[in-house]
């Protein structure tokens, strides 16, 4: 999507993979640790919540739908760990690149869609608590979800009519530079898919967590122990977590995006800034994929069936490492 407002660098004698040396090094590894983890978080909070189907409430809903999004494109970071080993490579053929480009931004305007649904579930609960709660029934929510897969699959859907893959020095790159027709219009376009896609969003979970900063300091000031509560305690610790991931992982890539299309509004880039471009796209590319292990930590505190379950597998293994430790002991103890 991105790599499509630049016209195809490489066939004018730019060669934006001058860091690739450091790449090959870094990003499997980087891809490795996020998939180790994805996997291991998200895995979890499905079988968490698929295990207490009766008890399906509107932030379990969104919760779920989250998890699915990072899970399937956690799917797809073997085969980019694999493209990144094989120094910019792609050896898996068309389809899977284009399903591989086309999970990454599923997952990512899915997470922005359904980290902007959490945060509007938990100002209704917080600061309205009394009235619109209709719109958290479990029979609106689902239909909110299908809202958000079905404008996710409108915004993806001209890449699926689009080969992902390039040939570049006898070798074919995946979700990078691909042709493009050059239209005057698309800076403006991807301008406002992050408009729409990012700042809207941001602006919502933002005055989300003002609104309900503001309801909490209302009640502390009319009663003390109402303020300390649990429930007013998670529901703020949770919002805070979802504004803090959506700034660390999404706004890089975002601004990155559109600082660059504003420039390329009024002169074309060079190829010192389509290589500086390449390098900042890749590292905030990266960031935005670190959501997936940041989402288990929204889920840490969301879920308390979830919390329960990782505090227990913490001491199962704890317990299991201190018995083995104390085994060796002993074992060696009665060699001596």
């Amino acid at each position: 999507m991105i790599s499509s407002a630049l016209n195809s660098p490489n066939q004018s004698g730019c060669d934006v993979f001058v860091y690739q040396k450091a790449a090959v090094v870094l990003f499997p590894i980087f891809y490795s640790v996020v998939f180790a983890i994805s996997v291991c978080g998200n895995s979890l909070v499905l079988y968490v919540i698929c295990q207490r189907k009766h008890k399906f409430n509107s932030t379990s809903i969104y919760l779920v739908n989250l998890a699915l999004s990072d899970t399937l494109f956690t799917l797809t970071l073997p085969g980019r760990i694999t493209y990144y080993i094989r120094h910019f490579d792609w050896p898996f053929g068309d389809f899977l690149c284009r399903l591989s480009t086309l999970l990454f931004f599923a997952n990512t305007y899915a997470g922005i869609g359904f980290m902007t649904c959490i945060s509007l579930d938990r100002y209704l609960a917080m600061v309205h608590p009394h009235q619109l709660q209709c719109l958290r029934s479990v029979r609106v929510v689902r239909r909110v979800c299908c809202l958000v897969w079905a404008l996710v699959s409108l915004q993806i859907a001209p890449l699926l009519f689009r080969s992902m893959l390039q040939e570049d020095q006898k070798r074919l790159t995946c979700m990078e530079y691909f042709n493009f027709d050059g239209s005057h219009f698309t800076p403006y376009l991807l301008l406002l898919a992050c408009a729409f896609s990012f700042c809207c969003p941001l602006v919502i979970i933002v005055g989300c967590y003002a609104k309900i900063n503001l309801k909490l300091r209302a009640a502390a000031k009319q009663n003390a122990v109402t303020s300390r509560s649990r429930r007013n305690h998670r529901a703020n610790t949770i919002i805070l977590l979802i504004l803090l991931t959506f700034i660390t992982c999404f706004s890089p890539y975002h601004l990155n995006v559109m600082q660059f299309m504003t420039r390329k509004i009024h002169h074309k880039p060079t190829c010192a800034d389509l290589r500086a471009f390449k390098m900042s796209l890749q590292i905030t590319v990266s960031l935005m994929n670190f959501n997936c292990c940041l989402d288990p930590v929204i889920y840490f505190f969301a879920i308390k069936t979830y919390k329960k379950r990782v505090m227990s597998l913490f001491k199962d293994y704890l317990h299991t490492s201190g018995a083995s430790s104390k085994m060796t002991t002993e074992n060696s103890s009665s060699n001596t």
